[in-house]
């Protein structure tokens, strides 16, 4: 049996049993919650009517935040020529080809949160995708990171760029923010990122698509929100 402790048991007691609380309340109750000494990340959960066993209805993304993640992100480029000049210019914390591939394989290093390449450079990348996967840092097409456009890439990704995908339940989940956030930065990323969700809806999805949508900070019980609040 999982833990838990005074905290976040008093937290559970102020939420209402079976409530499904407006997009407002639900995040004006998370702030409230929050009780943790540093800086909570706030995320959203979704459970979604999909089989999932269809590859067709594997959902993969990504997605800007219109106010950001409250994370600085270090980000490392795989390219040559133009485009590793490119990606220097718009900002990445780290940019090569080979020898940056070399520097991960052999040196086990890892001090990079998002990792950008083109896809000429993808073939020397694939060694290392049983290393990569596992970290979720292999790049790919779905999410915008494997890309010719690589200033676009990094801008983004600097900017608060935030991926998706479904797990083997049909569940997404997703960085919206810090608690220390306003709630009005909260309801935009918020909004984003369930907009987001409802516009990649397979076609051959049957039946009700969102089954429940809740976010959570770190450390804190989880808000169900009613989707009625959302303009969807």
């Amino acid at each position: 049996m999982k833990f838990r402790g005074k905290n976040y048991k008093d937290n559970v007691s102020k939420i209402e049993k079976g409530k499904l609380y407006s997009k407002e309340e639900a995040v004006k109750l998370i702030k409230e919650l929050s009780s943790t000494k540093f800086d909570a990340t706030v995320e959203i959960a979704m459970n979604l009517n999909l089989n999932v066993k269809k590859a067709d209805q594997q959902l993969r993304g990504a997605i800007v935040l219109p106010k950001g993640t409250g994370k600085e992100l270090k980000v490392l480029v795989i390219a040559k020529g133009d485009q590793a000049k490119d990606a220097r210019e718009a900002g990445a914390d780290f940019v090569g080809d080979s020898d940056m591939i070399e520097k991960i394989e052999k040196e086990n290093w890892f001090e990079f949160d998002t990792l950008i390449a083109t896809p000429e450079m993808m073939p020397l990348l694939g060694k290392l995708g049983k290393v990569l996967g596992p970290k979720g840092l292999m790049p790919n097409p779905k999410t915008g990171t494997v890309t010719t456009n690589v200033k676009q890439a990094v801008l983004d990704a600097k900017s608060g760029k935030v991926e998706y995908r479904t797990d083997s339940y049909g569940n997404i989940h997703g960085v919206i923010g810090k608690v220390s956030f306003s709630e009005e930065d909260l309801l935009a990323n918020l909004d984003a990122f369930v907009k987001t969700i409802i516009k990649a809806k397979p076609q051959t999805a049957k039946g009700t698509y969102v089954k429940s949508i809740s976010i959570c900070s770190t450390m804190s019980p989880a808000v169900k929100i009613e989707q009625n609040s959302f303009d969807i």
